[in-house]
């Protein structure tokens, strides 16, 4: 959203950074934890991948109800939000999932949540945001979650790397993310107050 002066209005996009980080930190510690434990049972792995998606999905509705979300942006935010909280609980509840069943989990998760990550990105390059590491955070998990869907990965040490992989790769996407939303946020502030003097 812009004013007339042409500069970002202040507080709209900026004020979601620290949702992203808290996102980021959470799936870089996902994949840390995925690849420096080499005897990682699958139990464990179920069981980290429930609380990432549950923090992450409680995250993303933090994110969607606080602040202005432009071009309806905000009801993607909350599909992705409900649905990253209900794959976690899904991966929580079905204790005896096999490593394939929790492969096709995981892959379902990153292609829905990409996808809306994308279309939220859009609807807000619609309403006059350009900040296209929403897209590109979004294509990346899209990209991760087709790969699983038609490479699984051969052996449970080999899938906890290419998810651990990923989620740090991710994890790194939404940190950067975070901090260009923060940084326009500050520039969109300042040069409202320049304007306004």
């Amino acid at each position: 959203m812009r004013d007339v002066s042409g500069q970002a209005a202040p507080g709209m996009t900026g004020r979601q950074w620290w949702v992203l980080a808290v996102r980021g930190a959470c799936a870089i510690v996902f994949g840390i934890l995925a690849i420096i434990w080499p005897l990682i049972t699958l139990l464990t792995l179920v069981v980290l991948f429930g609380i990432f998606a549950i923090v992450s999905g409680i995250f993303t509705l933090v994110g969607a109800f606080r602040g202005h979300h432009p071009g309806g942006s905000r009801m993607w935010m909350i599909v992705a939000g409900v649905l990253g909280v209900i794959a976690g609980i899904i991966a929580w509840i079905w204790p005896g999932i096999t490593a394939f069943a929790l492969l096709m989990l995981i892959a379902a998760y990153a292609v829905v949540i990409g996808v809306s990550e994308i279309i939220a990105a859009l609807r807000r390059r619609k309403a006059g945001e350009t900040e296209w590491m929403w897209v590109i955070t979004g294509v990346l998990s899209v990209i991760f979650g087709i790969l699983l869907f038609v490479w699984p990965a051969p052996g449970a040490l080999a899938l906890t790397w290419l998810i651990g992989i990923f989620a740090i790769v991710y994890g790194v996407s939404l940190l950067v993310l975070a901090y260009r939303v923060h940084d326009l946020g500050h520039r969109g502030a300042a040069g409202t107050a320049a304007h306004a003097m």
